[in-house]
């Protein structure tokens, strides 16, 4: 079954509003097995809406709207189903009972216009609003489905899983499909050499399919397989999962809504470690990273914004001698930096970044986007240089995300000595 999603409003072509409702149907028709091919959004207008209609009952045996059920001059979303499948509007009475009902409730006569509300393409199948005044529809005609929602989320959310959920999986056309998706998430290597990694594996992809998606700060790649139920299409993925793990190894880290934070968390908990930290040129972005993830109080004990010289003195112990040779942007600062704040904190590690975010600030030995990430350990100190570009804000993304991603790879290197350790006794 090829789907498509119609949105209508004005206020969604102006950018008022998120068009969360096309997301959300995206996801849970891609769970039932249906392929959602194109979404749409059009204003309130109904020559325009007649245009996208047609185009999409051309190509799509299954259209959904949202929005353009209210009581006004311009919700016209059911009148113009109709007009173009050639019904007529009819009163249903039960649903002009259940909206004068809801204004009943709440002590209010309902307006007249709110009748409007109660009609709907003959032969329509009466889909109720348990929270709302506007019930959607399904109607079908000429082998083609279009579902009538409105457009407030938790209305559409409701009247879908309840209402419209039933009336597709038990259509003639429903195959019992499953169509399943992960996102891997890559950090480490730009996206034109991850692609050259799985250059093949993008040419021969049937089911399942795998699409490169380029993040602000990372690569990701999306498998999608579709199979006769979860247990198929998860095998299907399986396979493509493992042949893409042996390919790109540790700069995978992890996958969906894992982030480098949450991953970097789980292992620091894990080997029962603790971490301090001192930032400069992210003003406290990775602090407030790792204390979004819930119980990170377990591993993160403190952090510093060492902004300026006297801070990475009187805080760090970063030596004098060290800034006014080398400068706050350099190895020699990180690794003080990094070694001072795990001593001073008493933690397992200490990480520190220092750089030059700009848009100012750089000179030809040090560029705007110059960054050192030191992470120190009670054994060493390591310091790694990065050349990063962009605005301030993608410098500062940039940072934070390598040094989590140090601090990960350093764990997945321990992790990987104790397991050698322990299979060897």
């Amino acid at each position: 079954m090829k789907a498509e999603i119609i949105a209508v409003g004005s206020e969604l072509l102006l950018g008022q509003i998120v068009n969360s409702n096309a997301q959300y149907l995206s996801k849970r028709l891609s769970e039932l097995g249906i392929d959602v091919f194109y979404h749409t959004v059009v204003g309130d207008n109904e020559g325009r809406l007649v245009e996208v209609l047609n185009r999409a009952l051309e190509r799509s045996e299954l259209v959904i709207t949202t929005g353009g059920l209210g009581p006004t001059m311009d919700d016209l979303t059911k009148e113009t189903v109709a007009k173009v499948l050639g019904l007529p509007m009819i009163l249903h009475q039960a649903s002009l009972e259940h909206i004068r009902s809801f204004f009943a409730q709440r002590g209010r006569i309902m307006p007249e216009s709110n009748t409007k509300q109660a009609c709907f393409p003959e032969g329509a199948k009466i889909l109720a609003n348990e929270v709302g005044t506007a019930p959607g529809a399904v109607v079908e005609a000429g082998g083609k489905t279009v579902i009538i929602l409105p457009g407030p989320p938790f209305e559409l959310k409701l009247m879908f899983e309840k209402a419209a959920v039933p009336c597709l999986t038990q259509g003639h056309a429903y195959q019992g499909e499953v169509i399943l998706s992960r996102v891997m998430r890559i950090f480490g290597k730009g996206e034109s050499t991850v692609e050259e990694l799985v250059k093949d594996l993008l040419e021969q992809q049937t089911n399942p399919t795998i699409a490169p998606l380029a993040q602000v700060g990372e690569i990701n790649l999306r498998i999608t397989a579709k199979g006769k139920g979860k247990a198929q299409a998860e095998a299907l993925m399986s396979g493509v999962l493992g042949e893409l793990e042996k390919r790109l190894g540790t700069i995978i880290f992890g996958y969906d809504d894992q982030d480098l934070e949450t991953v970097v968390g789980q292992k620091l908990k894990e080997l029962g470690f603790t971490i301090s930290l001192a930032e400069s040129c992210t003003g406290g972005l990775i602090s407030s990273r790792f204390t979004d993830v819930p119980g990170s109080s377990a591993y993160f004990q403190y952090g510093v914004v060492s902004y300026s010289n006297s801070a990475k003195e009187v805080f760090l112990g970063v030596k004098e001698d060290t800034l006014l040779t080398y400068g706050a942007v350099s190895e020699q600062t990180a690794r003080e930096m990094a070694g001072g704040i795990r001593e001073k904190m008493g933690t397992t590690l200490g990480l520190a970044v220092t750089g030059i975010a700009g848009p100012d600030g750089g000179t030809p030995e040090k560029p705007v986007g110059l960054v050192y990430i030191a992470l120190a350990s009670a054994q060493e100190v390591m310091v790694k240089k990065f050349q990063f570009g962009g605005p301030r804000k993608n410098i500062k993304l940039l940072t934070a995300n390598a040094a989590l991603n140090l601090v990960r790879l350093y764990l997945l290197s321990l992790e990987s000595k104790y397991s050698f350790r322990r299979g060897d006794n």
